[in-house]
């Protein structure tokens, strides 16, 4: 997993609440159980005016110019509510996008998406609406998001934001749950298949 320690990039400012992991990822494109693909059906409904996805609706935020290479989106609150998905970060991802900012997120699509590497920041809702008037008036804008020092900035915005250490220790390291348990394996892991009877390593 990459490491996420400072990422500046064009932020999108997508201004709704309760966007579910169904509008992120519909169910039609679920399918495939491998991470990569899923960024072209990535708001599917919203970013297409026809199913076959020929047509780009000119009125979605990522269909414009300034944010077609948006690494950071910025939403409303309760990101990511409705079914546990975890194809949902992975669309986020797959798409170029290594950040979420909102006011808050549903807890098992924050806890997939930290688990991937996609970076959830929760900030005050006079916070969000601060840096989307920021984002919508002058679009195009880069807004630097730094785990190290836990601060979010854009032209003339600062703010700060938390994160459980462990999971803040996780993304630091690009360690996902594979990742942490081979720090181990030199030592505990090794360990315990070398005291294992033969029959049972074959």
């Amino acid at each position: 997993m990459e490491k996420f320690t400072q990422f500046t990039a064009v932020a999108a400012p997508l201004n709704r609440a309760n966007v579910d992991t169904d509008q992120i990822i519909p169910k039609q494109f679920l399918l495939a159980v491998d991470r990569k693909g899923f960024g072209k059906h990535l708001f599917h409904d919203h970013r297409y005016l026809d199913p076959a996805e020929t047509e780009e609706n000119p009125d979605f935020v990522l269909n414009r110019a300034p944010y077609r290479n948006a690494g950071i989106l910025v939403a409303q609150e309760n990101f990511g509510n409705g079914s546990s998905r975890e194809h949902a970060p992975w669309a986020l991802l797959d798409y170029g996008l290594r950040c979420v900012i909102a006011p808050s997120f549903a807890d098992i699509f924050k806890n997939n998406a930290l688990g991937n590497g996609l970076l959830t920041v929760e900030l005050q809702k006079p916070e969000i609406d601060a840096l989307m008037r920021i984002l919508e008036e002058t679009p195009g804008t880069h807004v630097t998001v730094d785990l190290e020092a836990m601060t979010v900035k854009a032209p003339g915005f600062e703010a700060s934001f938390t994160l459980d250490p462990f999971r803040r220790y996780m993304l630091l390291n690009g360690l996902d749950a594979i990742g942490l348990t081979l720090q181990n394996e030199a030592q505990a892991i090794d360990e315990f298949e070398a005291k294992m009877p033969a029959w049972v390593r074959l």
